[in-house]
């Protein structure tokens, strides 16, 4: 069906899906592109397309990873919308990604978003010294969450992520989180548990993020009047699992709480599934496509041109038009 005869839902992944010249094939293409680009660079102390493009290892450093994934997602979004007639209905993003979610969904503007993710990602960043934490996911069909909560809550541990039936993240002091680990290796054994340990500078979505809340809620704050509640009832909150209250008050404190709680990511595939809409995938790379796979939701995702020309087929006829007129502008 033609994105103009259909309304979708749209979701966006977050930290972790970075990769190097992620976006760069669409700038290349679309001035749409290109445009946003800039503009995040206009509101950002760096250069978002250097970044991006550099080898100098700075895209995996939290403070400037939140604002590049999320200047990608709407550099999508916007070429998505231009060329295809695309119409998001319902929004959601996991974790990083419910900022992006907020800014498709018009509730803030993607200029103050990438600078509030900037900051965001510097208080987090801030918020331990490098070594202290660690994260780690748990895979394991059927997982038992409950015992693996109660084994966590001994060695003081969080579930930082609920992403799926086969999924969740833990997150706390590095030795902790290693101790943690062992435990559920030995008590698991003979089942199908991996354990992945997460490449993070912090324990994100932990009780260790909870001292930067107060100075993350006074930034929120300053740029209340500037986010528009329309549409926020639209989108699912991380850290209620369900669709915010369209309230402003109660989005600056679910986007605070959201640093140090749970990013309750299958509750908020729950939801949106409810809504009966076509799920899309925007960013890097494309892990959520497999969490609604585990509750038996299919999701296609975009996370390239080549892939954004697979779900719609009006882009790859853009594409060569553009490419023509490049061919045509030439000078001797």
């Amino acid at each position: 069906m033609n994105a103009q005869e259909q309304k979708y839902t749209l979701v966006f992944s977050g930290q972790g899906s970075q990769r190097l010249g992620m976006g760069m094939d669409f700038s290349e293409v679309f001035a749409e592109a290109r445009e946003t680009f800039e503009e995040a660079s206009r509101s950002l102390p760096f250069n978002v397309v250097e970044l991006i493009n550099g080898d100098d290892g700075r895209l995996n450093e939290t403070k400037y990873t939140q604002p590049c994934i999320l200047t990608v997602e709407i550099a999508i979004l916007r070429v998505l919308q231009k060329y295809t007639g695309l119409k998001p209905h319902y929004y959601g993003g996991h974790s990083l990604g419910e900022y992006t979610a907020l800014v498709a969904a018009n509730v803030i503007p993607f200029e103050l978003a990438v600078s509030l993710v900037y900051q965001r990602g510097l208080f987090m960043q801030s918020s331990s010294p490098v070594g202290f934490g660690a994260m780690a996911a748990v895979i394991m069909s059927d997982l038992p969450l409950k015992d693996i909560e109660e084994s966590a809550s001994s060695y003081g541990v969080d579930v930082a992520n609920d992403n799926s039936t086969s999924q969740i993240v833990l997150s706390g002091k590095a030795d902790s989180v290693k101790k943690l680990c062992n435990e559920l290796e030995q008590k698991y054994t003979g089942t199908e548990l991996r354990i992945v340990p997460l490449n993070v500078s912090a324990p994100f979505h932990s009780r260790h993020m909870a001292e930067i809340e107060a100075i993350f809620r006074d930034t929120l704050n300053v740029y209340k009047k500037e986010m528009n509640p329309i549409n926020l009832k639209n989108v699912t909150s991380n850290y209620t699992g369900s669709f915010h209250t369209g309230s402003v008050d109660d989005l600056i404190e679910a986007l605070t709480k959201q640093l140090s709680g749970r990013v309750r990511w299958r509750d908020n595939m729950f939801a949106l599934q409810e809504k009966g809409f076509p799920i899309l995938e925007l960013g890097p790379h494309r892990p959520l496509r497999g969490f609604f796979k585990s509750i038996g939701v299919s999701a296609q995702s975009i996370m390239d041109l080549r892939s954004a020309q697979k779900v719609f087929q009006e882009l790859a006829v853009v594409k060569k038009s553009q490419e023509i007129g490049k061919e045509q502008n030439v000078t001797i």
